[in-house]
This record gives structure tokens, C-alpha cells and sequence, in this order.
């Protein structure tokens, strides 16, 4: 390792906040790699919504509105991050990481040096790796990938082979791990018929793609504007964002009027009508609510109709390497809106935050 440079270029959140809270530093210490852990030189990292929102506070049940990006009146101390406590400050963002091995701790084989990986987001206690009690997110209980050089556990990482860029492989591991897990929890499969919220966004067209190599109907939700982009992910059909009558826009678009999953990562006022259009014995799955967290649910609709809710955050440790088969193998493709080097981090995120795009943003750092 004696090539590596006692400093580096970084992103680092100084506290929740704005944007100002976003720091651009040349200088920061370059980390060490620890026993079983490597030392990754970063080419890219995926931009994503926990990013935004663990440096906003949205997390904290403080706040009640839809995802802004701005920073809140009030956020609670106990509660700002995405496990319902505090994180530490000051820290490198970013989960999405793709990058070369150059360097390793004690209790690792060194024959990995060289080689292109992408890493898990979750943190994990590897003595009992299903614990969900004992998981942690890069970029937020520890240091992630806005920077030229990170560190993660040997486990959390996985050589990938593929002919995509660095920035393409960027746009998979959050979004599509995320995506992939909230599918296994509804228990997606061939027959079903998947109607998913936000699809123009990562973890939407992440959801088209996965559902359809199930053998599923997607029916995808997207701004009129983005209908063309959204096509490229080969949903079964593609309705506005929110349709005054939701059963009749299914009815005209895939002959039905009501879907066996509901796949939703937005939330917010249109909620009861996702629930709605779920047939008797349906399953409602969510990991995300941009349009808002709070929502209004009649009781008698889930318990009349014999409805399953699914929470999908934390991963089973299958999901992560089954992801990196599918790429390898050509079954999902890379959904890489833009990308912006480290030095125009702020410029990204904005970006980002507009919602103007369709599919992943990332981080350059070569």
C-alpha cells in the first residue's frame, strides 16, 4: 500500500442540514484498511434518497412532510437517521460504491488486490449475519464511497464480472438490492401482477426489471413526462402518476381492475387508492415514502380483503450476491441517468433532488 496517499478528496456531511452542510475537502484523511476489512480506490457511487434524507433529518418522526431535500424547523436528536438513531458526524456519504481493491487488513486474502468490486450497502454482524438488530448503512454508520478511497469488510464486498462502465454498475447495488428485497418479501412471482409507484426513479425501474424476470405484469407510475424513458424497462403498461380513477386506467391499460402487489416507494395522499385496486388476499410492499410518510388507511379495507403489508428495508444476505449474478449474466440493465465528478457533488445532488431525471445518478471520482 505504499502508493496510497496520506489524504484524499471527500464529500463530508458536518451535521444534518441543507446543502451547506455538505463539505468539499482535498485534504481529508485517507482511512487504513482494519483487520478483515479491504481498501477500496472509488470510481464511482451511486446517489440515493438515504442520502438526502439522512442529511435532511427526514427520518425523524419530527417531521411529517414528503422528502424536500432542504433542511427541517425541527428534527429530533434521538432519531434522524434511517435505524431510528443518531449518527455520527462528521461523515462520508454515499452506499452505491464501485471500485478497484488496493490495499488489506490482517485476515485477508491479499489475492483480491487488483480487482473491481461492488459492495453491499448493509453493515452486518457476520458472527450472525441475519440479524437485523445488528445492521448498519455505508455512508451512515460508517463512512462510504463520496470520496476516493473507502474501507469495507471483505464480506461486504464482491468482485463483479461485466463489460459495464464503473458509473453503470453504480446505479445497482441500493436501488436494486432494495428493489429485489421488497419483491422476495411479497413473494413476486410468475402470475402476479405488480402495480409499482415511482417508477422513473432508481429503485422504480429497478422494480419494473426485477418483477418482469420473474415472470410478472408491471404496471409502472410515472410522470407523463418520463412515460418514454420508463418504456425503456419494458413495463406491461405505463399510467400516470396518480390517475383519478386508478381501477378504470388499469382496466383500459392491462384488462383488470385490480393488482396482486402493490410495489410503492411514494406514499403520501394517494395511498388509499394503491390500496384500493389490491385484489382480495393482495400484498401492499413499500421502502420508501417520498410523497409523504403519513398516510390515511381504513382498517376495513386491509382486514375485509385479507390484505399483507410488508415493511422492506434491511436485506437477507442472499439478495446482494443474487444481484451481482443478475448483472453478470446480462438479465438487468443499468438505468445511468447523469453523472457528476466529486469536485460538482453539490450540482449532482441537486439534480438529484429535482426529480427531473430518470433512473440512477452518480458520483465520478476518477
Amino acid at each position: 500500500m505504499t502508493d496510497i496517499p496520506e489524504t484524499m478528496k471527500a464529500i463530508v456531511l458536518t451535521g444534518h442540514g441543507g446543502m451547506e452542510a455538505l463539505e468539499f475537502h482535498e485534504d481529508w484523511p485517507t482511512p487504513k484498511p482494519q483487520n478483515e476489512e479491504v481498501l477500496i480506490k472509488i470510481h464511482a457511487c451511486g446517489m440515493n434518497n438515504t442520502d438526502v434524507n439522512t442529511r435532511s433529518g427526514w427520518y425523524s418522526k419530527a417531521v411529517s412532510e414528503a422528502t424536500t431535500g432542504d433542511a427541517y424547523e425541527t428534527v429530533n436528536a434521538e432519531d434522524p437517521s434511517w435505524g431510528g438513531a443518531p449518527i455520527t458526524f462528521p461523515r462520508i456519504q454515499g452506499a452505491d460504491i464501485v471500485g478497484t481493491v488496493v490495499g488489506v487488513g490482517t485476515g485477508v486474502d491479499p489475492s483480491i488486490i487488483g480487482k473491481r468490486v461492488m459492495a453491499d450497502c448493509w453493515l452486518r454482524n457476520w458472527d450472525n449475519p441475519e440479524d437485523k438488530n445488528a445492521t448498519g448503512y455505508f455512508g451512515s454508520e460508517c463512512d462510504g464511497g463520496f470520496a476516493q478511497y473507502t474501507t469495507a469488510h471483505r464480506k461486504n464486498v464482491l468482485p463483479v464480472n461485466s463489460d459495464l462502465s464503473d458509473a453503470e454498475l453504480a446505479t445497482f447495488s441500493c436501488s436494486y438490492t432494495t428493489a429485489e428485497n421488497l419483491l422476495n418479501r411479497v413473494g413476486c412471482d410468475k402470475g402476479d401482477t405488480v402495480l409499482i409507484t415511482g417508477a422513473s426513479g432508481g429503485v422504480g425501474s429497478a422494480l419494473i426489471q426485477l418483477a418482469n424476470r420473474r415472470g410478472a405484469k408491471t404496471v409502472a407510475l410515472a410522470s407523463e413526462s418520463k412515460h418514454g424513458d420508463v418504456a425503456r424497462f419494458s413495463p406491461t403498461a405505463i399510467l400516470p402518476r396518480s390517475p383519478d380513477n386508478l381501477a378504470e386506467a388499469l382496466n383500459e391499460a392491462i384488462g383488470q381492475k385490480t393488482v396482486s402487489i402493490v410495489a410503492d416507494i411514494a406514499g403520501g395522499e394517494y395511498f388509499p387508492t394503491l390500496i384500493e385496486v389490491l385484489e382480495r388476499g393482495g400484498r401492499y410492499g413499500t421502502s420508501g415514502a417520498i410523497a409523504g410518510p403519513i398516510v390515511e388507511l381504513d382498517l376495513r379495507t386491509l382486514y375485509l380483503n385479507d390484505l399483507t403489508f410488508h415493511g422492506c428495508t434491511i436485506t437477507t444476505t442472499n439478495v446482494f450476491p443474487d444481484l451481482v449474478g443478475y448483472i453478470e449474466r446480462g438479465e438487468i440493465k443499468p438505468a445511468l441517468a447523469a453523472t457528476y465528478p466529486l469536485e460538482n457533488f453539490h450540482e449532482g445532488q441537486q439534480a438529484f433532488i429535482d426529480k427531473k431525471h430518470t433512473g440512477n445518478i452518480v458520483v465520478t471520482v476518477d
